[in-house]
């Protein structure tokens, strides 16, 4: 019986099991990775090489990505689809056969160089899907037997075809699955920061939210300010404050008003760009979104701005997803808006509450106090509000004060009371009394209001008069009954005083907050001593400065002196106060002072409801420039021309310069007071001042060299001088100008 011979498969049965067996394979994997993962596994082991890669296309990049394991995680390699020969076939749609890498121009040796891996040999093909559609590539390196051929490209061609349709459902699939996390994520974002009721963290919040999910550099959120019609924003990377605008300006402006959303992807080519924001901060824009921020009814509340796209201009996919995150936290912009706005009512409430000199206590339905203000803590002589907060009004009003609980249990209406009495602490307080019902929406009663002015007139205008002015002073003008004329508005001429503390700001950095109260207690009572001493009237003080007035509400024949007289005491009290400072281990303290004497206004200025005596005009405002000359001539004492003129007595003075100061057109000239200074603070003083004074004479005559001379004159006698050395260096630069030009003021080329 003849042996039956077993019929060979066929090459073309072959070809159909190998994709049968791709099919296969890849049916049973259960993401993008494993596909990937199995096609690679079938091309390298049938066309026998040693590595093998799948790049897909990231269409919204134009990147070809493959992903690498690395342990438990995964790391993609990303380049442009134009790059290396991958990119070649990719973008000319046709297999590449290298078979020297190195020797190709389209090979990238880069790759090699990070991975240490030797390319020798290529094979490339796009991967398509069954319409043709190009998805990626598919790329084999270094062939093991011999060189890769048309038939190995046509079976990869092949392979990739077959594969093609799964890897394609993956790519879907997981497409679907990242936009579903984000979605989560983007509903989890928009809910945390929804519930934000504080404005400014909101907006922070949601500029760091934009900035990131846009892939951007800068981010603002504006919010239409309806009272005023302007666009603002508290908060926006490289902002030191609030912004404000009109609320049809600008692109932003364009935006809210049209309701259209601005996509610009060359900013400066657009014409509504406005660069002068750039030029101010620094910042250089490039592209831009504007979207308009639309509430649930469609009223358009704000405006949200996005600069500078990474890699390019903003997508419609970026103004998609701005629309949408917008929308989302509307609602949270609103409820944060409105929080704002009622926060803002109840500070400004209670700031004017607290700035209100008349009493006012609030009384709840139980008779227990729940408000009460700091005039009325003080007019009822309490240590402090918890003696009287949630205590009942009763225990509170008791005594010979019985009476106004009465008056409490009875109210039905509004009612006034003049010039009744309340005693507290032994004192009796002569006041208008307002007894008001507070009620509710609906008429119910929520409890009792009572406003209480103190009317005590002499205790009270001796009291404000004695915050600026010598105690015996005060009881010269209450007796002579012209305390209400004075108060009342005054136009006289008087001696202006400024001093300010130098480098306050360090010194307050070392001492802490209590540190700084009581310094400034300490050295405070010096100076006000001071001034005082001289019947002069502390007008206020400004932080670490202080002003005071000589001249009125009482002048005299030598007011100016009084002020000069005041000042050099001033230094020689700071002196005395730096010796025991030393002696402490504390670092000295230094300040600057400045005199003008000019026609002032003088009276209680302000609102009725909180009213200051204090001195206003031009001769204040020059005052405090003169002041602000000293550290400039490393003075101490300055004053005016017009204050050097008025002295009657002599004193050790030099005329320094003669200055154009803010809101002048005629320079005014400056003097420096000098008889605080001992031998060792100031050497040679006699002689020092008579050559520089000298000079000053040849400098106002543009006589330069000889002025040199004299100044150098004093540098020998005073060589710590700042202002012989500043004089010497001021002159050689102006022996280089035109000497028609000069008339005898110093204008500045820098601070």
């Amino acid at each position: 019986m003849a042996t039956k011979t077993k019929t060979p498969i066929s090459k073309k049965e072959k070809f159909s099991e190998l994709l049968l067996q791709v099919n296969n394979d890849l049916a049973i994997t259960n993401s993008l990775d494993e596909a990937l993962e199995a096609l690679v596994g079938i091309t390298t082991s049938i066309i026998k090489c040693e590595r093998g890669t799948i790049f897909l296309n990231d269409p919204k990049s134009e990147e070809l990505y493959s992903r690498v394991a690395q342990g438990n995680f995964m790391r993609e390699i990303r380049f442009m689809n134009t790059k290396g020969v991958a990119g070649w076939a990719y973008t000319n749609e046709e297999g590449a056969i290298v078979h020297d890498a190195y020797k190709d121009n389209r090979f990238n040796k880069n790759v090699d160089i990070r991975t240490g891996f030797r390319t020798k040999s290529i094979l490339c093909t796009p991967l398509r899907t069954v319409s043709g559609k190009r998805i990626g590539v598919s790329q084999l390196l270094n062939k093991l037997d011999g060189q890769f051929s048309e038939e190995d490209l046509e079976l990869l061609e092949a392979m990739t075809a077959q594969a093609a349709i799964a890897i394609q459902s993956h790519v879907a699939l997981e497409a679907m699955e990242q936009a579903r996390k984000k979605e989560l994520e983007f509903m989890d974002l928009v809910s945390e920061i929804s519930s934000e009721l504080e404005l400014t963290s909101l907006l922070s919040k949601i500029i760091a939210t934009i900035t990131t999910m846009l892939d951007a550099e800068r981010s603002s959120l504006f919010i239409n300010d309806e009272k005023t019609n302007e666009l603002f924003t508290m908060v926006g990377e490289g902002l030191s404050q609030e912004l404000r605008f009109p609320n049809h300006m600008g692109i932003a402006g364009h935006v809210f008003t049209s309701g259209e959303t601005v996509n610009i992807p060359h900013a400066y080519a657009d014409l509504r760009f406005n660069p002068a924001v750039d030029k101010s901060t620094g910042f250089f824009t490039r592209s831009m979104l504007c979207a308009p921020v639309t509430n649930k009814d469609g009223k358009i509340i704000g405006v949200s701005q996005v600069l500078n796209k990474q890699g390019g201009g903003f997508s419609d996919e970026d103004v998609s997803r701005l629309t949408a995150f917008t929308s989302q936290i509307s609602i949270g912009i609103e409820n944060a808006s409105l929080f704002d706005n009622i926060q803002s009512l109840m500070n400004y409430n209670e700031s004017m509450l607290n700035s209100m000199s008349n009493g006012v206590i609030t009384v709840d339905g139980e008779g227990v106090v729940e408000k009460c203000n700091p005039a009325g803590i003080k007019i009822l002589n309490m240590e402090s509000e918890d003696a009287i907060l949630k205590q009942e009004f009763k225990k509170i009003f008791k005594g010979k004060n019985k009476w106004i609980v009465e008056k409490l249990d009875k109210i039905e209406d509004i009612e006034f009371l003049a010039d009744a009495e309340l005693e507290f602490g032994g004192e009796k307080i002569s006041c208008n009394i307002t007894i008001m019902p507070l009620t509710g929406g609906e008429n119910e009663s929520l409890g009792t209001l009572l406003m209480i002015e103190d009317i005590s007139s002499e205790k009270r205008m001796k009291s404000t008069m004695s915050r600026y002015m010598d105690a015996d002073l005060a009881d010269q003008l209450l007796a002579g009954g012209d305390g209400d004329d004075v108060m009342g508005g005054k136009e006289s001429i008087g001696t202006v005083l400024f001093s300010d503390i130098r480098s306050f700001t360090t010194l307050t950095e070392s001492l802490g907050a209590q540190g700084t109260v009581g310094f400034l207690n300490d050295y405070f009572t010096i100076m006000v001593d001071c001034i005082q001493e001289e019947g002069g009237m502390l007008d206020k003080f400004i932080g670490d400065a202080i002003m005071a007035i000589f001249g009125t509400p009482v002048a005299h024949d030598d007011d100016p002196d009084r002020g000069l007289r005041a000042a050099i005491q001033m230094m020689i009290g700071l002196n005395e106060f730096n010796v025991l400072r030393k002696s402490q281990g504390l670092p000295p303290v230094d300040h600057g002072m400045g005199l003008n004497t000019d026609q002032i206004v003088s009276g209680n200025i302000g609102s009725p409801k909180r009213m200051d005596y204090t001195v206003i005009g031009d001769g204040v405002n020059l005052a405090a420039r003169v002041e602000s000359s000293c550290k400039k001539y490393g003075a101490h004492i300055l004053m005016s021309e017009y204050t050097f003129h008025a002295l009657k007595a002599t004193y050790r003075t030099r005329q320094i310069d003669r200055v154009v100061v803010k809101g002048k057109t005629v320079p005014v000239g400056v003097y420096e007071v000098l008889d605080y200074h001992t031998k060792e603070t100031f050497p040679n003083m006699i002689e020092v001042l008579e050559m520089f004074n000298n000079g000053i004479e040849y400098y106002n005559e543009g006589n330069w060299d000889k002025a040199i001379t004299q100044f150098k004159k004093a540098q020998k006698g005073n060589p710590d001088d700042k202002c012989s050395n500043m004089y010497v260096e001021r002159c050689g630069i102006l022996k280089k100008r035109d000497p028609k030009d000069w008339d005898g003021v110093w204008v500045a080329t820098s601070k």
